[in-house]
């Protein structure tokens, strides 16, 4: 693990690639902390589950009533065969304009399985876990005997000086259809196929998304703005204007299809949130 010093900062941003929810920016207090060099890996993932018998969300067959709530009222059930384990997997193609057509449900997608049944993670002990909800990385936390992240520390742990997103595998070419792989990697790399930041932090920016422990509100930097924070945990519920009746956790970092002209995610102070029972690719 790597201690990360403690330290006062400027949280958010006002540039011109910033979402309305990275703003205001705002001063934030944070001391040192543990963190771990790199993202946590497929081998480190296997250990947990061998030694727990821990099954993901992916892996359990969704329950209807729970997932109800989170849509509007009088929403149909589906059909038997989209309730199975499931998860979300990336497969773009040139018929699929909207973002909401890239990602396919996928039968049988989980962690061992990234692109479903028939897919596998021999000889990528090395990798780092994907459709991994919240759930199950607050529980391998636990186990490690550790925790998530606060948003507020992850921030201050992506920003450390002298950090850049040249450091990161992130999407070259024409998104989302052609990934050019100038950094050598079509998807995910291996954990430290890239420079640490001078935290010695490995793949802060691109490679999976990292959850932190805080829930989204999207406007909550709008309560922190006339005072500084001392160690801010995040608000005590969520709310995201775009799906009110949706629970979300914040994920940070950005992933392997970032690109300018869809998602900047890479950037420290970019904000992604999604249901803490959603993992994905």
């Amino acid at each position: 693990m790597v201690l990360v010093p403690a330290g006062e900062f400027l949280m958010g941003s006002s540039d011109e690639q910033a979402r309305p929810d990275e703003n205001p920016q705002h001063k934030v207090k944070v001391n040192a902390f543990w963190m771990d060099a790199t993202e946590v890996t497929n081998a480190q993932f296997r250990k947990f589950v061998e030694a727990t018998g821990y099954v993901t969300t992916a892996e359990q067959k969704p329950d209807w009533e729970e997932l109800k709530k989170q849509l509007p009222p009088n929403t149909p059930k589906p059909e038997d065969d989209v309730l199975v384990p499931a998860s979300l997997v990336f497969h773009p193609d040139e018929h699929h304009a909207s973002p909401g057509e890239w990602w396919q449900w996928t039968k049988g997608a989980s962690w061992k399985h990234p692109q479903g049944e028939g897919s596998g993670i021999d000889g990528k002990d090395d990798y780092p876990v994907t459709h991994i909800s919240w759930y199950d990385a607050n529980a391998y936390a636990k186990w490690a005997g550790k925790r998530l992240p606060t948003e507020a520390e992850w921030e201050w742990a992506a920003r450390a000086p002298g950090d850049s997103k040249t450091n990161a595998n992130i999407w070259q070419g024409e998104f989302p259809h052609h990934n050019s792989m100038e950094d050598k990697f079509e998807r995910t790399a291996p954990v430290k196929s890239f420079h640490p930041n001078t935290y010695g932090l490995f793949d802060m920016a691109g490679n999976v998304w990292e959850w932190c422990s805080d829930w989204y509100d999207a406007g909550y930097y709008n309560k922190l703005k006339e005072q500084v924070s001392d160690n801010p945990e995040g608000p005590k519920q969520s709310y995201d204007p775009e799906e009110p009746t949706v629970q979300k956790k914040v994920i940070r970092g950005g992933s392997f299809m970032c690109h300018d002209s869809y998602c900047s995610g890479y950037r420290p102070s970019a904000r992604m949130k999604v249901s803490p029972d959603t993992g994905l690719e």
